[in-house]
């Protein structure tokens, strides 16, 4: 994920849907994107790549369970609780703290001062 972008860039987009299967029809239907399963992920989290690229771009994931739908842009930062801690100072918010995956992503969902949600992401060292 995000290997040719520059930090402080948007680098990854997500979809949160009840119905991962119609996202896969309206925005493959749309844009011509494709979805596979994410190894890495398990199930409920499809990867989105589309013509001109190399390796995917977003993902789609499955919001059953309560979570809300959603689309958002997450931006490649070289510290996650940096911004995390930045992002309050300035007046937004911390949704979700820092996580780490078992491959070492490390990613947090905020929300700017008027209540977009947004995430920020460090990927797995090399």
């Amino acid at each position: 994920m995000a290997e040719n972008n520059a930090l402080n860039t948007v680098a990854w987009f997500q979809i949160g849907t009840e119905d991962p299967a119609a996202a896969h029809e309206f925005y493959g239907g749309l844009f011509g994107w494709s979805f596979a399963p994410d190894p890495s992920s398990g199930p409920g989290y499809d990867l989105i790549s589309y013509a001109g690229t190399e390796r995917p771009a977003g993902g789609v994931m499955s919001t059953a369970g309560g979570a809300d739908n959603h689309a958002t842009f997450l931006v490649l930062v070289e510290d996650v609780a940096a911004v995390c801690t930045r992002t309050e100072q300035l007046g937004g918010k911390v949704l979700n703290p820092p996580v780490t995956t078992p491959n070492g992503l490390v990613f947090a969902d905020l929300l700017d001062r008027s209540g977009n949600r947004f995430g920020v992401f460090t990927p797995p060292s090399a």
